[in-house]
């Protein structure tokens, strides 16, 4: 098998010419939240992943996946707790209140099933 590295010797050791390509898209919150769990739980994978170039496109398909999964799961969620804009009109403290806490539970289902798995 071929290989298209270039090697630089360095002394006696042929050290390879690695460059990684920045992505061209900017990480959001869940794809560098990913990144950092990579990083410092699955090293083995985080660099295998990064030397593939393939570490990036993985990133952003988690962000955009769980954003819109964020999306998706608000409006059932504040469905299913009878949060409503009237409420927001009428008890904004308690609408702030549950609303908070409805993004702590969306997230936190976002964490354990495409962030930490």
């Amino acid at each position: 098998m071929e290989s298209n590295l270039k090697y630089n010797r360095n002394g006696d050791y042929l050290i390879p010419n690695l460059a990684i390509t920045e992505p061209a898209e900017s990480l959001g919150k869940y794809g560098r939240m990913r990144k950092n769990y990579l990083k410092e739980h699955r090293p083995v994978l985080y660099n295998s992943l990064l030397l593939s170039e393939k570490l990036y496109p993985h990133l952003l398909e988690i962000d955009q996946t769980a954003t819109a999964r964020m999306e998706r799961m608000m409006p059932e969620l504040m469905k299913s707790e009878g949060v409503t804009e009237s409420m927001k009109a009428s008890n904004p403290m308690r609408w702030v209140g549950l609303m908070n806490n409805l993004k702590a539970q969306a997230e936190e289902t976002i964490l354990t099933e495409l962030i930490h798995s």
